[in-house]
């Protein structure tokens, strides 16, 4: 793939917060793939598309866990 002006915009990153982050379009693809919410147990505090965002981060730059912002 070339990059050209379209091909640039369509992959632009710059209003992520990190250039790991999915956007929309990717995450739509993703989700399918993870666990469900479920009704049991203690509710979820993140969003899984954060979490995701978070794993992407980490494998992207090899930070530690504890390193991320809260």
């Amino acid at each position: 793939m070339t990059w050209t002006k379209n091909t640039r915009k369509q992959y632009e990153r710059n209003s992520m917060r990190y250039a790991s982050d999915s956007s929309d379009n990717e995450w739509s693809i993703i989700e399918p793939f993870l666990q469900r919410y479920s009704s049991v147990g203690r509710p979820w505090t993140h969003k899984p598309h954060d979490i995701w965002d978070a794993v992407q981060y980490i494998v992207s730059t090899g930070c530690q866990w504890r390193a991320l912002l809260k």
